[in-house]
């Protein structure tokens, strides 16, 4: 009986929760939205939980399996959750294991010990001091937790050099479903008086099982590297244990979580190679890159990675691969393989270059290597590799790449024949694959694409999936190279491995589990791979019809106008959990919450729009999930898949004003460009809130501004359009888009732009408005409110003014500008407004294209410059750092950093006062206050400048400051 038939609790959810959150002191996660953000992972199931809970300590996991096990409710051990076969989804408590279980808990010698919960790419970081490193490396690299690999048996680009999970796992102290807690590591033969009786009872009868079944598993087991389907009995062999392989973690390790908790983990490290060149071969057709693999893995390199046409064309078209994939190309390459070599001195490494080159030539494909010398290139290469799930899955519309065969492996001199039938098979379904990865072990990533909402193509699926495991067999291959088994391939454990096996795998699952709690119907007495009640888009699965959107989604398919479809190109791979140097995604760094994650808010978003949430788009879930989104715009950028947050959140804030209408403090923001013209007149009014005493406590009470907070000062000395002329179309001209927070508050930097404008040979214009009404507004605060048609009617007036001239549009304020080239066009599709955003530009953008001749004299010896989020999501932010390179003897340093967590309003709320800090904490802050006190600190957003006076003491000026001072 699998856990999605078996009798329901005796105890209620609702008492469940109560007891966890009296006898725990984790986290009790047990709404309706909570619930669904944890019912899916990377793969195409969605089973909803239980509940969910985030343990403090082991403590908390002991007791919650303590009271699950009174229950009679499954447990469920979950990391960062991007496992594609459906092993990390099942109707049971799931547990969290990434917010707080993730310490290292020591590193001697060559062992690390850690808990489940941390992720490979932080440990790794921790390790790097001591020149060591763990070398288990996915692609999720950066937010998959070791739990997780061990509970997949991950693998990795570089297993051909140090193996697998199990290979690099010494030691499990595991918590049993009966409570035992006991470390499986390396035993001897003779069981001391240490081992529990119960645990000494399940170790004799598992090496009793080794030796009654070692015939069979040396007559089924497939002799490949890359096997990891099914329990890995064969550590328990005689021949096994005689050879020092008879380590019982190996056989906890790709258990997915269904016979022990991994409470800790010891690991094997290994030194790290400091040096590393790439060689990117160049192939005419897909065939010729197959059947060179084996050839390739002669030369001892590191890593031979697949690159197919299919990746190279998608992969072109997001922006943020586009250049580095054009870097590794020649011509129209079909396929490409990456070869990497790794060592300590270069010279030995370039000889292998040499070598690779030369055996490119002997196959017929002379000159066709590009080399990857440099740190940074090949750093760009690395993201793209490790980008190739997300990077097949951006393709738009309901047929996408699906994972059920994803990672069959087969001995590389098959690997043309058997991927060219495979082909084959494909065209007689009329589909077609998408191929990457890992061609130094034949374990080829390959995901037909399919409709999982098309009854028909789920018929397809297991056909596909049927024909492709039997020609695997044939091939003496191993099923499952990766990515386990779960729900898509542990009911094809026994065609592979035989029915004496399969009742194998039952008894070990029995000796450890005899309950069936932990994560069941997993390897053993699995569900139906294709059982569509089981799937995401399920026989019930249909958008809201009552839903209009109030944007332009057009550019996705599907209802809704579109705005499901751009929803669904999440794919829940989890690249927003990252923690690295870019901007996606700032919340989440600092809350570790599933729900401020934006695959937590694209789930809650696809389950209100599929009336799966009470209350749709307008509920008070959905407007939690989306509290702490600052609109950075990062994950446009960013996600591989394309998932715009800061958009969507727009229709959620739209849909919840016209339903609730929004509060005071949101209206006063919204609406701020019609009433500052009056406050600027009388500034010593707008601003009493910071002179008059207890006003500042008086609006933290009724409006929700942070008492603490200075709010930005109104200046009598505001930028006026009259300041500059009219644009007339003379040769020249350029209109200067006064914004909304520049005009007012900091009017000195409109006028800088003015100067420096005139210095570079142009003629600066600004754009009146109709006679008699207040200045343009691009109606950035109303979208922020939701209030779209208002800020539909601010953008029909800008568009109105600036569409007569073909003129440059320059603006400083990256949040203001960019609305002209992000906003506009899904507010009013069509060609002017596509026109205006072509020639929408911010400052730095425009000088840096122009190239004009500026006199500059230095001004300071250095400048470290914070990049604006939506400077980053454009691609704008090193047009603003070429920019100040202009200046002479200026040592330009951009700060690493994501989100300085001001953004617009935001920071200054009094509910989100704690985040903002955290966030700006995070990197920017230390940053600034390490920078030596004759620096010039420089960041182009009003937010972020607010930010850095306020929580550093330090001014921060906006680049085209700089350049007016240096002018001559």
């Amino acid at each position: 009986m699998n856990a999605l038939t078996r009798t329901p609790a005796p105890i209620g959810d609702s008492a469940l929760a109560a007891r966890l959150r009296r006898e725990t002191e984790g986290e009790v996660l047990w709404s309706a939205a909570d619930r669904g953000r944890y019912a899916t992972d990377a793969s195409i199931y969605q089973i909803e939980p239980v509940g969910v809970l985030v343990p403090r300590s082991i403590t908390d996991v002991e007791a919650a399996l303590s009271i699950c096990r009174e229950a009679g409710v499954p447990v469920l051990a979950r990391g960062g959750g991007t496992s594609q076969c459906g092993q990390t989804v099942n109707r049971a408590l799931v547990i969290d294991c990434t917010k707080y279980l993730k310490r290292v808990i020591s590193v001697e010698g060559d062992t690390a010990r850690v808990e489940p919960g941390i992720t490979l790419g932080a440990l790794n970081a921790g390790l790097a001091r001591s020149r060591k490193f763990f070398p288990v490396d996915p692609s999720t690299w950066a937010r998959c937790t070791i739990g997780g690999m061990a509970g997949n048996n991950s693998c990795g680009s570089k297993s051909i050099r140090y193996g697998l999970m199990a290979d690099n796992v010494t030691a499990i102290d595991a918590l049993l479903a009966d409570g035992t807690c006991f470390s499986f590591g390396a035993l001897p033969d003779n069981l001391g008086a240490g081992v529990p009786a119960g645990v000494a009872d399940l170790i004799q009868r598992l090496r009793a099982l080794g030796a009654r079944e070692a015939e069979e598993i040396a007559a089924r087991f497939p002799n490949q590297l890359r096997r990891v389907g099914g329990y890995n009995i064969e550590c328990l062999t005689p021949a096994a244990r005689a050879e020092g392989r008879g380590n019982l973690a190996r056989l906890l390790v790709g258990s997915e979580g269904t016979l022990a908790f991994s409470a800790a983990l010891d690991l094997k490290l290994w030194p790290v190679k400091p040096r590393k060149m790439l060689g990117i071969c160049q192939f005419p057709s897909f065939r010729r890159a197959m059947d060179a693999a084996q050839h390739l893995v002669t030369l001892d390199p590191e890593a031979v990675e697949l690159v197919d046409r299919t990746m190279i064309d998608l992969g072109r078209s997001i922006p943020l691969f586009r250049a580095t994939i054009d870097r590794m190309l020649i011509g129209e390459p079909d396929s490409l393989l990456i070869v990497e070599f790794h060592g300590h001195e270069d010279a030995p490494l370039l000889a292998a270059l040499d070598r690779l080159e030369e055996m490119m030539g002997d196959l017929g494909l002379p000159g066709q290597v590009v080399r990857a010398v440099d740190p940074g290139f090949q750093a760009a290469v690395a993201e793209v590799r490790e980008a190739g799930l997300n990077i097949m899955m951006s393709m738009k519309g309901d047929g996408k790449p699906v994972s059920f065969i994803e990672d069959c492996a087969v001995a590389l001199p098959d690997l043309g024949d058997y991927t060219e039938r495979l082909n084959q098979v494909f065209e007689r379904h009329g589909t077609k694959g998408t191929w990457y990865a890992h061609a130094s072990v034949g374990c080829l990533h390959v995901r037909p694409v399919l409709n999982m909402k098309d009854p028909g193509d789920v018929r397809r699926m297991r056909e596909i999936a049927e024909e492709c495991f039997a020609l695997v067999r044939e091939y003496k291959g191993s099923h499952s190279g990766e990515h386990g088994d779960g729900i898509v391939r542990s009911e094809f454990n026994e065609p592979m491995f035989g029915s004496r096996i399969a009742r194998a795998f039952e008894a070990v699952k029995d000796g450890f589990d005899p309950g069936n709690l932990l994560n069941p119907g997993r390897v053993v007495r699995p569900p139906r791979m294709d059982d569509r009640s089981l799937f995401r888009y399920g026989p019930e699965y249909a958008a809201d019809p009552k839903v209009t959107p109030v944007l332009d989604w057009s550019a996705w398919p599907g209802p809704q106008g579109g705005l499901l479809g751009a929803v669904e190109m999440c794919n829940n791979n989890g690249t927003c959990r990252k923690f690295d140097a870019n901007v996606m995604c700032p919340s989440y760094r600092v809350t570790l919450d599933e729900q401020h994650l934006t695959r937590g808010r694209a789930n809650t978003l696809r389950l209100a729009l599929t009336r799966q949430l009470p209350g749709g788009l307008a509920s008070e879930q959905v407007h939690e999930a989306l509290s702490l989104c600052v609109s950075c715009k990062g994950c446009r950028r960013e996600c591989p898949t394309g998932v715009d947050m800061a958009k969507l959140k727009i229709e959620a804030m739209a849909a919840r004003a016209r339903e609730r209408g929004i509060n005071a403090k949101d209206r006063l923001i919204a609406t701020m460009p019609r009433w500052a013209p009056y406050a600027a007149m009388a500034p010593w009014v707008a601003n009493a809130r910071g002179w008059v005493p207890g006003l500042a406590t008086l609006t933290e009470k009724l409006l929700g501004f942070a008492a603490e907070r200075r709010l930005p000062r109104f200046r009598a000395d505001a930028f006026h359009d009259a300041e500059l002329p009219a644009p007339d179309g003379r040769e020249g001209e350029v209109i200067l888009l006064p914004d909304l927070f520049n005009r007012y508050f900091e009017p000195e930097n409109l006028r800088a732009a003015a100067r420096v404008l005139n210095a570079a040979g142009y003629r600066p214009t600004v754009a009146r408005p109709p006679r008699g009404t207040r200045p343009l507004d691009e109606g950035r605060t109303l979208l922020a409110a939701g209030l779209v048609e208002e800020a539909r009617a601010e953008a029909r007036r800008t568009l109105a003014a600036l569409s007569g001239f073909g003129s440059p549009v320059i603006g400083i304020e990256p949040s203001s500008l960019l609305t002209l080239r992000d906003e506009f066009p899904s507010l009013l599709p069509g060609p002017e407004t596509q026109r205006l955003a072509g020639r929408a530009l911010l400052l730095s953008e425009f000088l840096t294209r122009e190239k004009p001749g500026l006199a500059l004299k230095p001004v300071a010896p250095a400048a470290h410059i914070h990049g604006h989020c939506h400077q980053k999501s454009f691609s704008a932010f090193p047009a603003a750092v070429a920019m100040l390179t202009l200046v002479p003897g200026l040592k330009v340093t951009p700060i690493t950093s994501s989100c300085c967590g001001m953004a617009g309003s935001f920071g200054y709320e009094a509910a989100n006062l704690a985040t903002s800090k955290a966030m700006a904490e995070l990197s920017l802050l230390p940053a600034v206050r390490a920078a030596p006190a004759e620096d010039l600190i420089v960041a182009d957003g009003t937010s972020c400048r607010h930010q850095i006076a306020d929580l550093a003491g330090r001014q921060a000026l906006h680049s085209v400051r700089v350049l007016e001072m240096a002018l001559t």
